[in-house]
């Protein structure tokens, strides 16, 4: 019988959904904070801990903007990233899909190069230092207006060529995706892939705007597109991918029990669905521990895990050929491991 912790673990597996501000962790705020001399509302480790625990997306928005006003240099979000690709090493993963939220820095007064060099200059140290490859996706924070969104899109003008797509984040509810509908065809013409949160908390109304008016590549979360079965069928039939982030939606209330998780109804509908971290620091796991806490709750088999690790492969933005490298990988550990 496999022993499940370990097939997970010597997997190779990609990230798809990961925000890198969602990776600082509380030792690494106090440490930025007394590097740049910023005043935060906690005066130990201990409250920071405390303040990481919240009941809802926005409770958890509030300290998530909280925390990122320490992040100020560029080596702070070298340290960041880096620190978030080495626990990626650790887990077996092999490439990362990473989320930033430039307008989250810019309007606080940083330039918009601070966030993006400093994170490109760890991402591009990560294949020789850890193996690991990647693709970088901006996010348009949707509590924002489209303008914002559009003043963000020709400030990345320079950096096209190394930002391979973007999103949309943030506080989803009263925030459909129609409301960036002109924004995302821009992106869209520049060549950049797309992808947006839709249904985490927002209802399957939310999603079909993101499919037929944003035009997306994959879907962020996705959980509540199980409430219309014409539109798992559809999502099914196109060959979407869904990001799911198991232990941010227990976070978050999105499942009151990890037991209720759809993880498997939606492996076993045939949906392309995947594992991920989501914003690790304050959710409680990085890849790892969402796969085996998963797993533990709602029963994953080793067929189940087996097809989340290929999924993380042919819903990422690699080439085939990239892929066919990775799957290789996965047949040889699944022989290793009857």
């Amino acid at each position: 019988m496999t022993d499940l912790n370990a097939l997970i673990a010597a997997l190779p597996k990609a990230e798809l959904h990961l925000h890198l501000e969602g990776s600082l962790e509380p030792e690494q705020l106090m440490l930025f904070a007394e590097r740049n001399g910023v005043d935060l509302p906690f005066n130990t480790l201990e409250e920071v801990k405390a303040a990481y625990n919240f009941s809802n997306l926005q409770d958890f928005l509030d300290i998530y903007y909280q925390g990122m006003s320490v992040l100020q240099t560029e080596a702070d979000f070298h340290d960041l990233t880096d620190a978030y690709l080495k626990r990626c090493h650790a887990d077996n993963v092999r490439h990362v899909e990473v989320f930033f939220d430039p307008q989250g820095h810019t309007e606080r007064g940083l330039s918009f190069a601070t966030p993006v060099n400093g994170i490109l200059s760890a991402l591009d140290a990560a294949a020789d230092k850890y193996g690991i490859t990647y693709k970088l996706i901006m996010c348009f924070l949707r509590h924002l207006p489209e303008e914002d969104a559009f003043e963000t899109l020709a400030q990345a003008e320079p950096f096209l060529d190394r930002i391979h797509g973007v999103g949309l984040d943030s506080s989803e509810v009263g925030h459909p995706p129609s409301k960036f509908e002109r924004v995302f065809a821009a992106a869209r013409e520049k060549g950049l892939k797309l992808v947006a949160h839709a249904g985490e908390e927002g209802p399957p109304e939310y999603v079909y705007e993101a499919l037929d008016l944003l035009k997306i590549d994959r879907i962020d979360h996705g959980n509540r597109l199980l409430e219309d079965d014409a539109l798992i069928a559809r999502v099914k039939d196109a060959g979407l991918t869904l990001t799911v982030c198991p232990l941010s939606n227990l976070s978050l209330c999105v499942v009151d029990d990890l037991k209720d998780h759809p993880m498997k109804r939606m492996l076993d509908l045939g949906l392309r669905a995947t594992i991920n971290s989501d914003d690790p620091a304050y959710f409680g796991g990085y890849v790892n521990q969402n796969f085996v806490e998963t797993a533990q709750a709602v029963g994953l088999t080793r067929d189940h895990i087996l097809t989340l690790a290929r999924n993380s492969f042919t819903g990422s933005f690699l080439s085939s050929e990239e892929q066919a490298v990775h799957l290789k990988n996965i047949e040889e550990v699944a022989a290793a491991n009857p």
